[in-house]
């Protein structure tokens, strides 16, 4: 089914953190050419007439100073840049358990969070023993959820799953057990929210893997995925590149460097 043959979205990628880095730090193996490579912190929003997502949560002011990342805005001040109050949304799309994509669940009191059944088991299973696998993780964030779920407040996904007409989430795997992606209808085709599975484009354009991964295969395999399920590769939108920002349009002036939006062609 088309898009243009169901409902569509806007969709945002609204940055509220960054951090330097090097390309060294970001592929499996290194790299010889250890040029700059920073990295940039996203949430994202899906909203039409009738619904709003929010994809992920973000880390806090705490969580930033801690890990030493460069705090901008909590994301529930980005969103609210955007008209939408985070204390409001019914609907978040958590796509992993790590510290940057699950840390102000509390920020969202009224919403019910859509979670692969892989990834609960593994933050909350026999791998976190190891520091290789359990450094991307808050124990209070885990905690968190896993309280959540005693209050009917997870919706737990097997696979692939239809959260409302034209919005769709996809396990993939690979960098955690259980990550997932979100596939939205837009004006302009379907675009897919690639989280972490593809931090970067040259993650998924050249084969490589980000170090912190659970399964190299499961992530490599996930770039065909993404590829499937997205109208074109330029449909595709990373997780954390900052080239997100420069290929795609702000909203209005007031909102450039801040936001983008990704229901439109990229510029480049």
């Amino acid at each position: 089914m088309t898009a243009t043959s169901r409902e569509t979205y806007e969709v945002y990628a609204v940055k509220y953190a960054t951090r330097g880095g090097t390309r060294s730090a970001n592929f499996i193996g290194g790299d010889p050419h250890d040029a700059p490579m920073p990295m940039d912190y996203f949430v994202w929003l899906i909203r039409n007439a009738e619904r709003t997502f929010v994809v992920d949560t973000g880390f806090s002011a705490d969580m930033a100073r801690q890990r030493k990342r460069t705090f901008l805005r909590t994301p529930a001040e980005g969103l609210a840049l955007l008209g939408v109050d985070a204390a409001t949304v019914k609907d978040v799309v958590i796509t992993h358990m790590h510290y940057d994509h699950v840390g102000t669940f509390f920020d969202f009191p009224a919403a019910r969070f859509h979670l692969q059944d892989a990834e609960m088991s593994f933050a909350t299973g026999r791998y976190m023993r190891h520091s290789r696998f359990n450094h991307g993780y808050e124990v209070d964030d885990v905690v968190g959820m896993v309280k959540l779920v005693f209050k009917d407040r997870v919706h737990f996904h097997n696979g692939s799953a239809e959260l409302a007409p034209g919005i769709s989430v996809h396990h993939i795997g690979g960098h955690t057990a259980g990550l997932q992606c979100v596939r939205v209808a837009t004006a302009r085709g379907r675009v897919v929210l690639a989280s972490d599975t593809s931090h970067y484009y040259e993650h998924m354009e050249t084969g490589k893997v980000f170090p912190t991964t659970f399964h190299v295969g499961e992530t490599v395999e996930g770039y065909d995925k993404l590829r499937a399920l997205a109208d074109s590769p330029r449909h595709i939108v990373p997780g954390h590149d900052p080239l997100v920002m420069e290929r795609y349009p702000a909203p209005s002036k007031a909102l450039e460097g801040v936001i983008v939006r990704l229901d439109v062609p990229p510029m480049s």
